[in-house]
């Protein structure tokens, strides 16, 4: 697993200095400095990269994101198609993940578990961002849930939030994909198709059972198993 750069690691440290709505408690019983981002990272050349709204209790306590209940909706589809058989354990999970690029709009977990504030992701927007874009090569991106895909309107022209405003009001929004010319804090542009999909988490009544199937059919349009 790869660590945040040092220049990156201090930059979030300062930006989450003071940080209110942060979920104190559960960073002190993990043992975890509360400015301590929780980054997944991975491959610099993944084809994929998963992003999701921000991590839980289960995600401080382990230091990755997405592998609480709902990371973990994901994790067995990926331990499914690249191991064969059922996912057990901690180790299984992240051996699952181990091809994959992994981000979160806020990598801090907020109280109750509700999403951060506009402000908020606003104030981390193009530390993560900058994340993506420097630290990962690819082009696709699977979102989970809302928060995670508009996200990608944050810091972008009128043009580019209309465009997914418009692709979320589709009712075939999570078996086709978006096309979008990204632009990082520097100003350069990035290529990203996203490919979104419901937040994965067990409370999402409507889509839960759905889930390992929307995945599945995203996936493998996108990669060819060895």
């Amino acid at each position: 697993m790869r660590d945040l750069p040092t220049a990156l690691m201090e930059r979030f440290q300062s930006a989450s200095e003071g940080l209110a709505g942060r979920d104190e408690a559960v960073y002190e019983a993990a043992g975890r400095q509360p400015t301590e981002p929780i980054f997944g990272l991975g491959p610099a050349d993944a084809r994929i990269a998963f992003f999701g709204r921000d991590p839980g209790r289960d995600e401080i306590h382990v230091g990755v994101p997405f592998i609480g209940a709902g990371g973990r909706q994901v994790r067995r589809v990926l331990f499914q198609r690249h191991h064969g058989g059922e996912m057990n354990g901690t180790r299984d999970a992240l051996a699952a993940g181990a091809p994959y690029f992994w981000a979160n709009t806020v990598p801090y977990k907020p109280l109750g578990n509700k999403a951060w504030p506009m402000a908020v992701k606003r104030r981390f927007q193009p530390l993560v961002a900058d994340v993506l874009l420097e630290l990962w090569n690819g082009s696709d991106v699977i979102t989970l849930g809302r928060e995670a895909f508009f996200w990608f309107g944050l810091g972008q022209t009128a043009a580019v939030r209309e465009q997914l405003q418009q692709y979320w009001q589709r009712e075939d929004r999570f078996e086709q994909s978006l096309c979008l010319d990204y632009r990082g804090p520097d100003g350069t542009l990035r290529r990203l198709t996203l490919h979104p999909l419901p937040h994965p988490s067990p409370l999402n009544a409507t889509w839960f059972k759905h889930f390992p199937g929307l995945l599945a059919a995203r996936l493998d349009r996108l990669e060819t198993l060895a």
